[in-house]
């Protein structure tokens, strides 16, 4: 059994080593470990993608629901996982570092502290202060932890590449392991943060617009991390949308020839 402090120095050499890697977002313990069968090297939660195995939308989560999935996913698999803690369940600095650090009890290795309350985008201040209280906390942890500083700005309305970048260099001085600034467009985007920064960035990549994305290309820009949020659980829940309007109208069952793309399934799980 891999132990969690394997686990914490394998996800920080992840970010050391040359090029960049694809971090998938599980929304559950068998997408987990489809994921880790697959081959991928560390996973993050999703919290869209969680909320709806609970039948409820981002945002609705509890933190002690968190806490559970969290743990579920960290015993279910053996490799890195980190978390989406969103913002740490709190707006004060000091208890939104102490959740966090008490999720890094469940097995975690990672988890992000967001900007954002909800409804609105924290002042600056107050936002590096809760990054700054959280890198003081994960220190008495005893294995190592990295922290993911997130800049929301871009997916919440607020379009300022500036403050966002303002943002993130904060963050880095104060501690942060890992950046990001969800909603990046552009490999120019990337690009830019990448140079702004010398903390490994993470990329979204399913919001970007450039034709011609892939993992190589978000490498050459200074990317490091490559995740995709909670789209491939939407495609999922899509494809049964889809799915059963199909047969309430016109009564058809044409989905069925996506069956067989999951014939693997039990020996991803190692079943």
């Amino acid at each position: 059994m891999t132990t969690q402090l394997e686990k914490g120095m394998a996800f920080k050499a992840l970010h050391e080593q040359e090029g960049a890697f694809v971090i998938p977002n599980p929304w559950d313990v068998g997408s987990a470990k489809l994921f880790e069968g697959l081959g991928f090297k560390a996973l993050a939660t999703t919290s869209s993608g969680f909320a709806f195995t609970l039948g409820r939308v981002d945002g609705q989560v509890t933190f002690e629901e968190k806490l559970a999935h969290c743990r579920a996913l960290a015993e279910a698999t053996s490799i890195p996982v980190s978390a989406d803690l969103e913002n740490g369940f709190a707006d004060d600095p000091e208890t939104a570092a102490s959740n966090i650090a008490q999720a890094a009890l469940t097995g975690i290795v990672g988890g992000s502290i967001e900007d954002y309350d909800g409804s609105q985008i924290y002042d600056f201040n107050q936002a590096v202060d809760r990054v700054q209280a959280t890198v003081e906390a994960l220190r008495s942890l005893e294995v190592p932890f990295s922290l993911t500083a997130r800049a929301e700005n871009l997916i919440r309305g607020r379009f300022d590449l500036d403050d966002t970048v303002q943002r993130l260099q904060a963050f880095e001085k104060v501690g942060a392991d890992v950046l990001y600034a969800p909603g990046l467009k552009t490999l120019d985007e990337v690009r830019l943060v990448a140079t702004a920064v010398s903390k490994p960035i993470n990329v979204l990549v399913t919001l970007m617009t450039d034709s011609e994305v892939t993992v190589d290309a978000l490498a050459a820009a200074g990317a490091k991390r490559i995740s995709i949020g909670g789209s491939l659980a939407k495609a999922s829940y899509g494809l049964a949308i889809e799915g059963g309007k199909e047969m309430l109208n016109p009564g058809q069952f044409q989905w069925r020839k996506w069956v067989g793309m999951g014939n693997d399934i039990g020996k991803l799980l190692g079943k």
